[in-house]
């Protein structure tokens, strides 16, 4: 059983893959022996991962890449067929999360939400758009696209975020049954509360764990083994779903959505 979760042989094209979740994701695959591909718009991070991946073992390549960009994804994409002849697996990851929340509205510019729909949501369609044709003409592939539980619940002054992470949920679900029919598979993570550099401020006001049934919230290196079985072949005859990994929180009623009465509760 353990050998359907080897990754040896294959190439993974990882975006956001430099810091946080995503480079506890290349990690994992690299030890996994697949061949990592980071891409990111700060080039530092991800040559710093890349030299993680060749420490490990498996070849790396690191692409400064703005997915919002599509000639910049284009990019991406030659300069990974030229060094390593395929893509075996895409891993839309990434976003953003900074001025996301606490915003009314009426106060949202135009730019402001041009900015996290692209990142979040039209970055993975790019990616997806750009490499669909190269999986189709192998006669397999595989896209993994990573989601929120916002995905599947609003937030309060959330906008861009929980719109752009429901519609990767929408993507993923349409990838599935466009590209089935051609080998590829689609699925998606939606990771609950999981405190990262990237989280900044969050840390500190989201609840520490308290309201989440399992009674912690998550550790990034948790990512790791999901990505993994969706990235290898113990996963092939998943297609259209998206696992969530947040410690029963969306089961449990709570997630983190910012939500909090704002007046006593009164139970008679």
């Amino acid at each position: 059983m353990l050998e359907n979760l080897s990754l040896d042989g294959k190439t993974v094209v990882i975006t956001g893959g430099g810091t946080g979740l995503g480079r506890e994701m290349v990690l994992a695959m690299a030890r996994a022996g697949a061949d990592i591909v980071i891409a990111s718009r700060r080039p530092g991070p991800i040559e710093e991962a890349a030299d993680m991946v060749r420490e490990i073992g498996p070849r790396a390549l690191a692409v400064s890449t703005d997915v919002t960009d599509t000639s910049s994804v284009s990019s991406l994409f030659e300069k990974t067929l030229d060094e390593f002849g395929k893509v075996d697996v895409l891993f839309n990851n990434a976003g953003i999360v900074r001025g996301q929340g606490s915003i009314p509205i009426w106060e949202i510019t135009d730019e402001q939400w041009r900015i996290g729909i692209d990142t979040n949501l039209s970055g993975a369609f790019y990616c997806s758009r750009a490499i669909a044709k190269h999986m189709a003409d192998r006669g397999r592939g595989k896209i993994v696209s990573v989601a929120s539980g916002f995905g599947f619940r609003g937030g309060r002054d959330n906008y861009m975020y929980a719109c752009g992470k429901g519609g990767v949920i929408q993507l993923t679900r349409t990838l599935a049954t466009s590209l089935g029919r051609y080998g590829i598979t689609a699925t998606g993570i939606a990771p609950g509360y999981i405190p990262t550099e990237g989280t900044g401020e969050s840390n500190e006001t989201l609840p520490r764990g308290e309201f989440i049934p399992i009674g912690r919230v998550g550790y990034p290196h948790e990512m790791g083994p999901i990505a993994v079985f969706l990235a290898s072949s113990a996963s092939d005859y998943m297609n259209g779903e998206t696992l969530v990994i947040d410690g029963g929180g969306l089961a449990g009623g709570f997630a983190p959505t910012g939500y909090a009465p704002e007046i006593p509760l009164e139970v008679p």
